[in-house]
């Protein structure tokens, strides 16, 4: 069972060796992360010219386990909007916190906006700096 659930910015700050990406990598073994977040830092490498076969196997060997998108966790995704709206959370933050909230465990983040909403959402959010 996770007990953290990731968004992009905490993956690629492990990944790029980045403040707080240790902290990551300790609680990657025990962590999940949504397929949408997934995208989301995928789509930063294939902005840097990431050839496809590459980023497949670097995700490929992560410790982190993925999880699917159901239509049922994207209507909780979507239906975070209002709430999230005035901390400017993106579709991707709302999965994770979604995520986070199914799997009743704590959506980690280095966004410090997370944390205006994170009682109302009804989610913990760990800050990895």
């Amino acid at each position: 069972m996770s007990k953290a659930v990731l968004d992009a910015s905490a993956l690629l700050a492990m990944l790029l060796d980045e403040p707080g990406g240790d902290r990551v990598a300790r609680m990657a073994a025990d962590a999940t992360i949504s397929v949408v977040n997934l995208s989301e830092a995928a789509d930063y490498y294939a902005r840097q010219g990431m050839p496809r076969d590459v980023l497949v196997r670097m995700f490929a060997d992560l410790p982190v386990a993925v999880a699917t998108a159901d239509a049922e966790l994207a209507i909780d995704a979507a239906m975070l909007r209002p709430l999230t709206n005035k901390a400017g959370l993106s579709l991707g933050d709302r999965f994770c916190l979604a995520l986070a909230r199914r799997l009743g465990c704590e959506a980690v983040t280095a966004d410090h906006a997370w944390l205006t909403i994170a009682e109302e959402a009804g989610v913990r959010i760990a800050l990895i700096r």
